[in-house]
Parts: C-alpha cells; sequence; structure tokens
C-alpha cells in the first residue's frame, strides 16, 4: 500500500458515520393477548430484536414508545384499536390479526393506513425472523417496509396486500438483513414522516389510553 493510498484509508476511517434516520415507532401490546408471558418474552427476544438489528444495520433506527394498548371489534366485525397516535407508526402486538382482515388465512402481520393512523399488526403466533433471503423475512421488517416504502398510501382496500408489492418488500428486507444496504429505504421513509401529522403532543410512557 501506498503513503496516499494509507492517508485516504485512514481519512475514511476518521470521518464519522451519518446518524441513523430515526423512526418513531408506537408499540402496543394488545391487552386481550391470548399468549403466556414467556411466549411474549421470546418473542420480543428473538423476532422483534431481530427487526431492530435489521433496520439498524441499514442506518435506521427504530425510537420505540411502548404501552399497553387494545383490540376491540365493532359490531360490524371490523377492528377498533385504542391508544393509537396519528404522529407515529403504531405497531400492535397481538395474538393474531383481526378476524375481518385475516379471513382465515393465519397472516403473520398486516400494514394499513387505518382511519388516518399507520398501523401494522403482527400476530406473536405466526410471525417469524429471517429464514430464506427474498422468500420469508422477518414480519416485523416486513410490515413496517410497507409503510415505509409507502405502499399502504396506495392502496385501495385499506389493509394492504400484493404479491407484487410483497414481493419488492422482501427483496428490500433481504439487502438490509443481509447486506446493510438501506439507503433507497431510508429516502423512501424521510418522505413516508413527511406525511405524519406533525402533532407535538405525545402521551408519556405508560399514559392510560384514551378512547376513541
Amino acid at each position: 500500500m501506498t503513503r496516499r493510498e494509507l492517508l485516504r484509508s485512514s481519512a475514511l476511517l476518521a470521518t464519522p458515520s451519518p446518524a441513523p434516520l430515526e423512526i418513531p415507532v408506537h408499540r402496543l401490546m394488545d391487552r386481550n393477548t391470548r399468549c403466556g408471558a414467556a411466549q411474549i418474552r421470546a418473542f420480543f427476544a428473538t423476532i422483534w430484536d431481530q427487526a431492530v438489528r435489521d433496520f439498524a444495520h441499514g442506518g435506521i433506527a427504530l425510537r420505540v414508545v411502548e404501552r399497553d394498548g387494545e383490540v376491540l371489534k365493532h359490531p360490524s366485525g371490523k377492528p377498533r384499536f385504542r391508544c393509537l397516535d396519528r404522529s407515529m407508526i403504531n405497531v400492535v402486538i397481538t395474538d393474531r390479526v383481526p378476524l375481518d382482515w385475516d379471513k382465515g388465512r393465519s397472516l403473520p402481520g398486516v400494514a394499513t393506513l387505518y382511519e388516518g393512523y399507520c398501523v401494522c399488526v403482527v400476530s406473536i403466533n405466526e410471525a417469524q425472523g429471517d429464514r430464506i433471503p427474498f422468500f420469508a423475512v422477518n414480519t416485523v421488517v416486513h410490515e413496517l417496509l410497507h409503510i415505509l416504502l409507502q405502499d399502504v398510501f396506495t392502496s385501495r382496500s385499506g389493509v394492504f396486500e400484493g404479491p407484487e408489492h410483497d414481493a419488492r418488500v422482501d427483496s428490500y428486507a433481504t439487502r438490509l438483513w443481509l447486506f446493510g444496504d438501506g439507503a433507497a429505504v431510508r429516502e423512501s421513509a424521510r418522505a413516508c414522516l413527511q406525511r405524519l401529522p406533525g402533532s407535538q403532543y405525545r402521551l408519556p410512557a405508560g399514559a392510560p389510553c384514551p378512547s376513541f
């Protein structure tokens, strides 16, 4: 290695990495979840922590506010959520996707724009971690990417569905997981965050949930 190459390498090592892009995540644990404490702990220690690492690998930090919430049901069968926040991405952790959205498919998760709220619902019973590149990726990463890549803003059905978009999302998830390539996700996520209402109001962690 020449002296010039050595100096160039030293300069690159001395250059600080850019600060990760922070994503405000409002994580709600459904108080009606029919899962044991051990199963819930295992979900957070494996699938959730893996999702945090995958995003961090691509320069994205999940800034999480955690709170108990509740998944209820309207008489029509449509789900009703308590304690959502319009200014953050809401991730609802429960035992199964609401029946009106799942339709018997045992979905691991869904992403949607619900009454103005960005919402991911993740089923502890069906969620998975990274298994097969491009085909079986972390459920939390997959559903959050549907929001960060702005798919939910183009869905006419409310709940996001679409095999072609699922394949695209799994491709981006794989790039985060295996290669730490998050450039395109960060660019789209910045635009996504601008769509969230910029409310200055935040419920403190542990505060009771308002009904709506």
